[in-house]
């Protein structure tokens, strides 16, 4: 007789053809929600794409006591140090009184193609209100394994497929113990579809306010040209 182990929550959650894929809760374990999420009988083939099955473990790392300190203490968008391609820290604070949309990434997505949205609006909105508008791209590789290059091939794969010329930024985690803090803060200030804080998958949207705030949120499913009268809206308040 053969025994098959169960896998526990937190664990091996679902198996493709070829490879394993782990699983990370991002809700509270104590809603009804995570319990419904957390024990739905899902098919493998779609296990493989729900937004919940992560392919590789949080970096741990990059987490330390300063990001948690600097997490607990931040106020608004200002308060983060992300690093940018080359690794180099870029103070957000360098962005006080502009207008700023913040994407999660990947190269290999069904969304992929929304890089040129982004640069279309991106270029027009450039045009007419300068500096005062930028979006911040951050890859990431937590999403059916679709961002796996290095920080230089992602900056190569945007450029020359879509002429990407806003800044992309070192490639980070967006959920789990290991998400980095200004993803941490977003999920805070801005709930999901349903309420949900964590990110479902890539290509999801939030807006920063002149003032550091953040203004909106949106799913991948929605296309960057669509946000232009919202971020419109931001870009005529005069900056605090």
């Amino acid at each position: 007789m053969h025994h098959h182990r169960i896998p526990s929550v937190g664990r091996t959650c679902c198996r493709g053809a070829s490879s394993s894929v782990r699983f990370y809760t991002c809700v509270s374990r104590t809603s009804p929600l995570a319990t419904r999420l957390a024990s739905s009988s899902f098919s493998s083939s779609s296990r493989l794409h729900h937004p919940l099955c992560f392919t590789h473990k949080p970096t741990f790392s990059s987490f330390d006591t300063r990001s948690v300190a600097t997490m607990a203490s931040a106020t608004s968008f200002y308060d983060f140090k992300p690093n940018d391609k080359r690794g180099q820290e870029v103070p957000l604070s360098d962005f006080k009184g502009k207008v700023v949309l913040i994407v999660n990434t990947a190269s290999k997505c069904g969304f992929t193609p929304q890089y040129a949205g982004l640069e279309t609006l991106y270029k027009g909105l450039k045009e007419k209100y300068g500096d005062d508008f930028t979006i911040l791209g951050f890859p990431c590789n937590q999403f059916g394994a679709q961002e796996p290059g290095t920080d230089d091939e992602i900056q190569n794969f945007c450029q020359i497929n879509y002429g990407v010329s806003f800044p992309i930024m070192q490639k980070i985690d967006v959920n789990g113990d290991g998400a980095a803090p200004l993803y941490q803060w977003l999920k805070s200030e801005k709930s999901g579809l349903l309420g949900l804080k964590f990110i479902k998958w890539n290509f999801e949207k939030f807006l920063i306010g002149r003032d550091g705030q953040v203004k909106g949120r949106w799913a991948s499913t929605t296309k960057p040209e669509s946000l232009e009268k919202d971020i419109v809206a931001e870009l005529e308040k005069k900056a605090e």
